[in-house]
Order: structure tokens, then sequence, then C-alpha cells
């Protein structure tokens, strides 16, 4: 999907569920060159900036400008300096603030863009190799970071858009990998965080927060990391309550015959098919990566979870559950905090339901980290 199609996507489903549209905002992630980072500047930096304006151009409010990736021109032997990466980074925020004015235009109560910023950015979808410890990013390399994007948006002549810059992108030593997690230190990040005391109204946003405690991550919001990302543990809950459905399909089977889903089955298919999304991430012998494939930490297998094949996989799955019946016992031995709330009348005992709640008990984890600060 481009931008304009998921913002209409997700218009969709809030008129589906009764949301009201003003309640659902947009964040555009990593908007940047990452993409074409093999390419030398003069080819990466147009194209990001047509992506940073799609995403703007389709209402997305908050934009994270990641421009902490070498390019093919970059010297590859030294670490690309703040200078260019707010050089760069204030060139896509002039191309969001250019788009925005014509947005406008068509919608003149729209708010501002807010933007997050940083030069020390982990990549996407975690690690590539499993890491017992993390670095934490240095108070002075965040202020050095904040000085070059400011002093680069000051010579754009971008204070407007400086001043709706609400968080910087650190890693406060947090990070997850095929099968290791790294858990926030708060005694480790203390300096880091106490350096937001220098710089009001700024929060430090957390990359690669899947997998923390609910503990941890309230720790972290009361230190001032105050945004926190999360994505493959949210789809790691997918797969593994699908597991958990499939294997319920395939104890009534062994009661009375019918034609099985076969979702696991289809999903390590497409895997195996095309391994783009997955084979710099799994290692080693192919046992070991079959392995990963279902039950990874980096949950590459939800880049195949939209795959033709596989969706239909899905919805047979939940098809056959609800024509055939969940027995209460086989909830309970497969989900069985999903069996409590359908005992006590809190969940519906439909196959969908069931999935999406058992979703929303990793999400709660974030709630109980957030809400609580409010």
């Amino acid at each position: 999907m481009k931008p304009a199609d998921f913002r209409a996507f997700l218009n969709r489903l809030a008129a589906e569920e009764g949301m009201p549209q003003a309640r659902v905002f947009c964040g555009g992630d990593h908007l940047g060159p990452l993409t074409w980072r093999n390419l030398p500047e003069a080819e990466a930096m147009p194209r990001a900036l047509e992506l940073v304006r799609g995403y703007v151009l389709a209402g997305f409010s908050k934009i994270h400008i990641d421009t902490s990736m070498r390019l093919a021109d970059d010297d590859p032997s030294a670490r690309l300096p703040d200078e260019t990466i707010a050089r760069r980074g204030a060139e896509l925020c002039a191309a969001a603030e250019d788009a925005f004015a014509m947005f406008r235009t068509a919608h003149p109560g729209a708010p501002a863009p807010v933007y997050v910023i940083g030069s020390e950015v982990p990549i996407p979808g975690g690690a590539m190799e499993n890491e017992e410890t993390v670095a934490v990013t240095k108070p002075e390399d965040c202020k050095a970071t904040l000085e070059a994007f400011w002093a680069a948006f000051t010579r754009r002549g971008l204070k407007d858009a400086w001043d709706r810059v609400i968080a910087l992108v650190v890693q406060p030593g947090v990070e997850f990998a095929d099968e290791s997690v790294v858990e926030y230190d708060r005694a480790a990040a203390r300096d880091l965080t106490a350096s937001l005391d220098a710089w009001p109204g700024l929060v430090f946003e957390g990359h690669s927060t899947d997998y923390q405690s609910k503990e941890r991550l309230r720790e972290m919001v009361e230190d001032g990391i105050a945004i926190l990302k999360v994505g493959p543990a949210l789809t790691f809950a997918l797969r593994e309550g699908l597991f958990a459905l499939e294997r319920i399909e395939a104890e009534l089977g062994r009661l009375r015959p019918f034609p099985a889903s076969a979702f696991r089955d289809t999903l390590e298919w497409a895997m195996r098919e095309n391994d783009q999304y997955w084979g710099g991430y799994y290692h080693g012998h192919e046992s070991d990566q079959r392995y990963a494939r279902a039950f990874s930490f980096s949950d590459r297998a939800r880049y195949y979870l939209p795959a033709p094949r596989v969706s239909a996989a899905v919805t047979t799955l939940l098809h056959n559950l609800d024509r055939e019946g969940i027995p209460l016992a086989l909830l309970s031995q497969y989900l069985p905090t999903q069996y409590q709330r359908v005992r006590s009348g809190q969940l519906p005992l439909r196959a969908a339901d069931l999935l999406l709640d058992h979703v929303g008990d990793w999400i709660d984890d974030y709630l109980y980290a957030t809400l609580a600060q409010r």
C-alpha cells in the first residue's frame, strides 16, 4: 500500500468499529532514504522527498524523519556526521512542510505535522544478530544531534517546524533479535534520561521495545522515553494465536474429519518459496531456520501473512472453528486466558474474537506503561 491507500484502509476499519476518525492519527516511520541506501545521495534523496510528501498529503501527522543510514557515496569507514544527517533531515522536513501547506487547503482543520528526529536510530524490525547487551546513547551524542538538527532547521527557515519536534530517537539499551531480548536497565540509562532536563517539551522515542515486560515499559515512560515503538511483538502474538487455534482445529479433525486449513504448512511453504524477508535474520542449520520461521522473536513471518494462500488459510481456519464449534476444554488447553474470559461472559466464543483478544493481551502491557502516566 501507498500512504493514501493505508489511510483509506484505516478509515474503513474505523467506520466498521464505530471509531470517530478524529480519534485516529497516523504516523510515518523511518521516512527517509532507507529503502534506497544503495544509491548515491543525488538519487536517493529525491525518492525520499517524494516518500515524505506522500505521507503528509495522505494526512499522516507524526513524521519520523530518519536519515541516519549511509548512502552509496558516503564514506563506509567513517561514522556518518551529525551535520550530514541533520542537513538531509531538514531537507525532508522542508518537503513535509510544503506538502502540508497543500494538504491544509483541502483540510483547513488538519493539525500541523509533528516530527521525530535522531541520528542514532536502531534499524527497523529488530537486530539481525542476537545480543546480550546494547550500548546506551551517550548524553553528549544526544546533545550534539539536537544541536546539529536545530542548526540545520534554522538554516532552512524551519523555526515553526522545529517547535513541532516532539521527540528524539535514542538507544536506551533495549533490543530484540531472533531469540534474545535485551531488557531496559534504568540505572544504565540514567545519564541519558537525565539529559532531557535541558530540552523542555522534548521526549525520547524508544524503538524495539517489543517483548519488554510491562514493568520495564512503565519505567521507560517514567524516565522520559514516552513514545514506545512496538510492532513485531504484536504480530508475534497474532501468529501465536493462529498456531493455538490451529491446534484446536487439529483436535476437532480427529473427532469428525473435515478439510483442514493447513495454515502453518502454508505459511512455511510461502516463506521457503521466498526468503527475501527472513534470509538475513535466520541462520544455522535448516532445522534451526525452520524453527525460527515459526517462532522467532523477529517474527519475519508477519511479511507473509498477507500472501493470498496464507490469508486464505487463515480465513479457512477461522471458518472451520466457527462452523465446528470450539469446545471449552480445548480452549482452556490452548488459550487459557481467553477461556477464562469466555466463561465469565466477557468474550464471545468466536475464533476471530479469541484471536484479537489474545493480541490485546500484549497491547495491555503498553496501556499499563502509558495510561498511568496521564
